[in-house]
């Protein structure tokens, strides 16, 4: 994300709708998400949908910081997007991530979020 994005924090959910280890999928204002929680406590969002195949990366498997695309098997650092390994070879978007009294935000660009909010 370009750090002169107007950015929004939006609550998500509490942390104890995640799972322990793990990815849960998110729709925030259109903008499908996977918010993962790392066996180290940390969370992070990042853009669900693969770079190489239109598929859901919450639905795949974590080790560690790498979320593996059940696919083809590509794998994604979600402290930073990067791919990891072929197929895939373009990052996936990012999200910054707060936790405040058991809710995580994640901050989205403002344009997203509709006029009528």
């Amino acid at each position: 994300m370009s750090a002169d994005t107007d950015l929004v924090a939006i609550a998500v959910c509490g942390i104890d709708e995640l799972p322990t280890v793990g990815a849960a999928k998110a729709d925030i204002y259109g903008q499908a998400m996977a918010i993962v929680h790392t066996e180290d406590g940390e969370v992070y969002a990042i853009d669900d949908i693969c770079s190489h195949q239109n598929v859901s990366l919450s639905e795949g498997e974590l080790d560690g910081c790498r979320l593996e695309c059940w696919l083809h098997g590509s794998r994604f650092d979600v402290r930073t997007g990067d791919a990891l390994n072929l197929p895939a070879t373009e990052p996936v978007a990012t999200f910054p991530v707060t936790i405040e009294d058991g809710v995580v935000y994640v901050s989205v660009p403002a344009a997203l979020i509709p006029e009528s909010e």
